[in-house]
């Protein structure tokens, strides 16, 4: 099992920039990465990923329709919720404006993988997305580690009885599954987001574009499914689409922030420059290209928050000066395997959960 690797502090070497607080620990490292032309945008890249992503579906529907009202069609549903992850991933550097600097063409990248491909409500994703960027493993202030299913503090167990209390005494071990459900509930959150008066939308026209493409989705899914299908085999395949596409997300998105630093923890947590906030309360996930794929770049979460409109390729390519820039300044860079970075965020889980097993309570 691959060990964690955290940069320790460090004395500045000959010319490093000099440890200060606040924005002027990110300047120098910002102004690397601009002179590296890791900021501009690869459209090209990205134009290929998209193209072979909706011609994988499309073989996925050829393959359904060659297939018929079989039972077999339900290996299917494993490279499709392949896809559709790799859609989610777009949708989400779309919403980063790292694949094109021109707002309407990322707004219609964004809809169209977002709200069409995965009926994912795009405004609602932005809105708490950009909250979690604002201020990342901040209980307060980040919708991502809010107390629900779980919670990510022991002072969030209190009061938990019932389903709640057994969900949080073995949140841990149940996390996984519990992913599974993930696809289904971006779905439900989009439409309840849509359906609120309160909701993220900034005018009637936007709620009507992004319901009436909520709703295209659902149309165009449920009428594939059924035609191809039997309504049984139609109902087993959403349902396994659905589990395995949550399961594929939770696991890009679950090593990230559990178990880091939470800036609420510090008397100096809302303080914290840029550089520190972004950097303290994330982890990297080493890895190759298999790595780098499977989890959407997301791996690279350092680098991610601390340049959120950096092109997914270009992300590993700004690690070193990342990890450089860290190490002068004598702020820890955590970066850990695959499989370890699981074992942390579950770890995490299950110490906070501590509270309510030891009360006994089964």
């Amino acid at each position: 099992m691959s060990q964690a690797t955290v940069l320790p502090p460090a004395a500045a070497p000959a010319g490093a920039p000099a440890r200060a607080r606040g924005g002027s620990e990110f300047s120098p490292l910002l102004r690397t990465v601009r002179e590296q032309g890791l900021l501009e945008h690869r459209p090209g890249w990205y134009a290929r990923g998209i193209v072979v992503d909706l011609l994988g579906i499309a073989a996925v529907v050829a393959g359904l329709a060659l297939t018929g009202p079989s039972w077999w069609t339900l290996f299917l549903a494993v490279p499709l919720a392949l896809f559709s992850a790799r859609a989610a991933f777009v949708g989400h550097d779309a919403g980063h404006a790292q694949i094109t600097a021109n707002r309407r063409a990322s707004r219609v990248l964004q809809l169209v993988h977002a709200n069409l491909l995965l009926g994912m409500s795009r405004e609602w994703w932005n809105d708490k997305h950009n909250r979690h960027h604002a201020n990342p493993n901040h209980l307060d202030k980040d919708p991502d580690v809010a107390a629900d299913v779980l919670v990510f503090a022991e002072h969030q167990t209190t009061g938990r009885t019932g389903l709640q209390g057994f969900l949080t005494r073995h949140q841990a071990r149940l996390f996984f599954p519990l992913t599974t459900l993930e696809g289904i509930a971006l779905k439900a959150y989009g439409v309840q987001a849509l359906l609120a008066k309160d909701g993220p939308y900034r005018d009637r026209r936007e709620r009507f574009v992004e319901g009436a493409l909520l709703l295209a989705h659902l149309a165009g899914y449920a009428t594939l499914l059924l035609t191809l299908l039997t309504p049984a085999q139609a109902l087993v395949f959403a349902l396994v689409h659905q589990m395995l596409l949550g399961l594929h997300l939770g696991m890009a998105f679950a090593p990230n922030h559990k178990g880091m630093e939470r800036p609420d923890e510090h008397a100096d947590g809302d303080s914290w420059g840029h550089l520190r906030r972004q950097v303290l309360t994330s982890r990297n996930i080493r890895g190759g290209a298999l790595t780098d794929w499977f989890l959407g770049g997301l791996n690279y979460q350092v680098e991610h928050h601390l340049f959120p409109s950096m092109p997914r390729p270009n992300l590993r390519l700004a690690q070193p000066a990342v990890r450089a820039h860290c190490a002068a300044l004598g702020v820890p860079y955590t970066e850990t395997g695959f499989v370890d970075s699981y074992r942390q965020a579950l770890g995490h889980l299950h110490q906070v959960g501590a509270p309510l097993r030891g009360e006994g309570a089964e």
